[in-house]
């Protein structure tokens, strides 16, 4: 497979984020976290709609019925692509005006998971919730740090989740119609050499696609043998996260981040905060909506 990395659209995002796909409208749908800004892109036109909001959005997902879902500073909200109003929905964490809500995406069964970690990273101040199609949440695992990539296997049978600092991917055993999860185990034991590990995506072969965040690079992995079985180096040092799209969902989208880069660093990858594009010869993982 030879990949060829293209640069998309130069969004110059302070940290761009939460790449998802919607296989209806064709668009991508992304946010630019720090920025407070919720971004939709079209790969036919090459335009990209900012919609700007009043505090940091995190992760955003296309709802069945219709707009999008947002996890944000304050909770999870419904969002109207058409008046570019913020309805909220639930804030499970309102007794923790220091954390936000980070990565997020939904199920095989339309809940939205997401993740909430410290403003400053403090260690063991997150949580992992999903909001049901009832609109209710339900925390799933605490004590998290930097909450981020998630993905179920092609037969639903696992849960795979990354807590940053960690340096390791876990795999949990899923129940599809219940969103249990039980019996952790770590699939994955990142490189300290190669960064570490941001949000993910799956294809329908079973293997987890990574971004590198201080990395410069997307992999692939094999969770049964927890090898990395290739390597697709990105123009921007701090690669955050990537979903599968276009028609056939074999084009990779890969979000960026400008975050914390020092003069030097920007001169060497001048191109970090843009969205990038990989066409594979591998179908992903669809991004599922919300069903409530």
């Amino acid at each position: 497979m030879e990949e060829k990395v293209e640069l998309v659209f130069d969004a110059q995002a302070e940290l761009g984020e939460g790449p998802s796909w919607d296989a209806k409208n064709q668009l991508l749908y992304w946010v630019d976290i720090l920025s407070k800004k919720v971004c939709i892109f079209n790969p036919k036109t090459e335009e990209n709609r900012e919609i700007h909001l009043e505090q940091m959005a995190s992760a955003v997902v296309p709802r069945e019925s219709g707009g999008l879902v947002l996890g944000m500073e304050n909770g999870f909200y419904f969002l109207d692509i058409n008046t570019e109003e913020l309805t909220q929905i639930t804030d499970p964490e309102s007794h923790l005006p220091l954390n936000r809500f980070n990565d997020g995406k939904c199920d095989p069964k339309g809940r939205f998971w997401a993740g909430s970690m410290n403003l400053e990273e403090l260690e063991g101040e997150g949580s992992l919730y999903f909001l049901d199609k009832d609109l209710q949440t339900k925390k799933k695992v605490d004590g998290t740090t930097i909450s981020n990539g998630l993905a179920w296997s092609p037969d639903n049978k696992f849960f795979y989740f990354t807590d940053t600092p960690t340096m390791k991917i876990v795999r949990y055993e899923y129940d599809l119609n219940s969103g249990e999860i039980k019996n952790p185990k770590p699939v994955i034991h990142f490189p300290e050499s190669e960064g570490y590990p941001d949000g993910m995506t799956i294809d329908s072969e079973g293997m987890l696609w990574i971004a590198h965040w201080s990395g410069n690079k997307v992999s692939r992995w094999n969770p049964e043998t927890g090898e990395q079985i290739l390597s697709i180096n990105i123009p921007a040092m701090n690669v955050t996260s990537c979903t599968f799209g276009g028609e056939d969902l074999s084009e990779l989208y890969i979000t960026t981040a400008r975050k914390g880069m020092t003069e030097e660093e920007l001169e060497k990858f001048p191109l970090s905060g843009g969205v990038f594009r990989v066409k594979t010869e591998i179908q992903g993982a669809p991004t599922y909506t919300f069903k409530g």
